[in-house]
């Protein structure tokens, strides 16, 4: 039995209304004046409310307009009850959350099909809204299992490494690895799927699986393009719901300092050094390649550099420096490495300090694509 709410300071039109209604068989529930109409709803939670126009204390646009406001009473069927018939006062209606309207005098074949409209919107809007809330929650839970078989920080004579993973509101497909190759090979990677939700995520399940298992056919793990190209070769888009994936991959040689690496339409790794003179040296480490699963049999290349001791790599997914701020304008690449830059200089480097100062430059503090980075600190 829906339970509707008559807020009206008139009594013969609470009567009227109340005997009409309950002879359809709904629950009524009165309340005389806007501020008392307030207060019954927040406390019965109606799915429906008829609601007068012109009252004292708080009218029925200011009524509507805080019920509306509220979370729990938002999907609630608002009818204004009014003598005002102009176009004017409708849009003034609509603007404030109104559903509908009902015009004085009422005529009762109307009221009972308008109610029954209403609560047929009602009805659509609560399961609509729970239906949302359920993919909401599985989607907290699927970013929470992928943070779950992230790795932890390495600690380690030769170099350490640090790593955050933020999701957006809509999980995407951003992850990364590390693992030992041998005693002296390291190999680190991330990559960032295309597009959100559960279908980016799980071809980003799969190739954390397949390399941490080094289970990938016809790959040869101390070299990144090998890597590469037995990836593009399984993840072809025809065949994995049109999802395709950049990735930076790398292999350091922890005796001979150096770093093998390739990369697919990732963003560069961005390696800092330090002079005797305390500059910055900068270095984007990236090579030629497209996005894996585009395109079948594409070829891909390996660079190699040396590693100066106290330098820093960093490696990281686009939604980093993609911000659009207020004016349209977007931070960019170029923004994030100079800032990059003073925050390698900061003594006592945290990654969380650095996100901090990223999330400040977002108009809404809310990343609209995951964020991904890993900070390699060589020793």
């Amino acid at each position: 039995m829906a339970l509707i709410l008559i807020i009206d300071d008139d009594s013969a039109t609470q009567l009227l209304l109340k005997r009409t209604l309950e002879k359809q068989g709904y629950e009524i529930a009165i309340a005389s004046d806007g501020q008392e109409g307030l207060a019954k709803a927040i406390d019965i939670k109606p799915a429906l409310i008829i609601c007068d126009w012109i009252m004292p204390h708080l009218s029925g646009l200011e009524v509507c307009r805080k019920l509306k406001a509220i979370a729990e009473l938002s999907t609630t069927f608002f009818i204004l009850l009014t003598s005002l018939d102009s176009l004017e006062a409708r849009v003034q209606g609509l603007d404030a959350g109104s559903d509908d309207f009902l015009c004085k005098p009422i005529e009762m074949y109307e009221l009972t099909a308008r109610v029954r409209a209403g609560l047929r919107l009602h009805e659509l809007s609560r399961d609509l809204q729970q239906q949302k809330q359920l993919l909401e929650d599985e989607l907290t839970e699927a970013a929470e299992y992928v943070s779950s078989i992230l790795p932890e920080p390495l600690i380690h004579p030769k170099l350490n490494i640090d790593m955050r993973f933020i999701p957006s509101r809509q999980l995407g497909g951003d992850s990364f690895d590390y693992f030992w190759l041998d005693n002296k090979h390291l190999v680190f990677y991330l990559l960032d799927v295309a597009g959100h939700g559960l279908r980016a995520s799980l071809p980003s399940l799969s190739v954390i699986n397949l390399l941490r298992s080094q289970t990938l056919m016809n790959a040869n793990y101390y070299q990144p393009s090998s890597v590469i190209s037995s990836l593009n070769s399984i993840f072809q888009m025809s065949d994995r719901n049109d999802k395709y994936f950049t990735i930076w991959y790398g292999v350091y040689n922890c005796q001979q300092k150096t770093l093998t690496y390739s990369s697919a339409g990732h963003p560069p790794g961005i390696l800092l050094s330090d002079t005797q003179n305390k500059q910055i040296i900068e270095q984007k480490l990236k090579t030629v390649g497209v996005p894996v699963g585009m395109f079948p049999k594409v070829k891909y290349v390996d660079a190699y550099c040396t590693i100066p001791a106290n330098s820093s790599l960093y490696i990281f997914s686009d939604g980093i420096y993609e911000v659009e701020q207020v004016n349209g304008y977007f931070w960019g690449l170029e923004k994030f490495i100079s800032v990059l830059k003073k925050y390698q200089q900061t003594p006592q480097r945290n990654l969380d300090r650095l996100l901090q100062f990223v999330r400040n430059w977002h108009p809404n503090f809310q990343f609209e694509d995951d964020l991904s980075i890993l900070q390699i600190d060589f020793l």
